[in-house]
């Protein structure tokens, strides 16, 4: 048996009978107003994001186009855009720390806070959102909720092994004030408001 199975193990064996669930999550009044979008955008904007609205059907991308044309290696884990690094063949995170650009789609976008959700699903490799230079992040519209209560709400908390929350690129402040973005994580984050692909009924 391994230490982490006897752990694991002694945990289990000395849990207190009975059931104790997790406790009710008030609902709060939302503090945005009823357009989540623009909400949105605000918020990431002020932790040092942005929001572009998605190009034409035909190009789609073209918001982002200047970030994509200067990048050596892509990762994507959306179908909408193919990359030259395949996430499904990595079998390590250090693999993902040469990435330029990576292109993931969040589960959901939070209003209050213009943070989006990322889960093990949606990354493929968790450390690419972290690795990577630069972000850029598929969300639809129709996915933004009012606030952090609601965001908890949704099943992703409960059924994905793996949920983080982003809130624009890394940054961090000395005690003069001097903002640097990319200090310990991506130097960038663009939401890309595009819509979710339609499933054949």
């Amino acid at each position: 048996m391994s230490a982490r199975d006897a752990i694991l193990a002694r945990l289990k064996a000395n849990r207190p009978a009975g059931e104790f669930p997790l406790p009710d999550v008030p609902t709060f009044a939302p503090l945005v107003g009823e357009d989540w979008v623009t909400e949105f955008a605000e918020r990431l904007g002020k932790m040092g994001g942005r929001v572009e609205r998605a190009g034409s059907p035909a190009d789609p991308f073209a918001p982002v186009r200047s970030r994509l044309s200067g990048a050596a290696v892509i990762a994507s884990a959306v179908p909408e855009f193919a990359g030259n690094r395949d996430l499904a063949a990595i079998t390590g995170p250090t693999e993902v720390n040469d990435v330029d650009v990576a292109i993931v789609r969040a589960r959901f976008g939070v209003a209050e806070t213009g943070s989006v959700l990322f889960t093990q699903d949606d990354l493929i490799v968790n450390a690419v959102a972290y690795l990577a230079q630069h972000l850029i992040v598929l969300l639809d519209p129709a996915d933004i909720v009012a606030n952090i209560q609601a965001a908890y709400q949704r099943p992703e908390f409960g059924q994905a092994s793996y949920a983080v929350l982003h809130t624009g690129p890394s940054a961090t402040a000395d005690i003069e004030g001097v903002l640097i973005h990319g200090a310990q994580g991506v130097r960038s984050l663009t939401v890309l408001m595009l819509p979710r692909k339609k499933r054949a009924a």
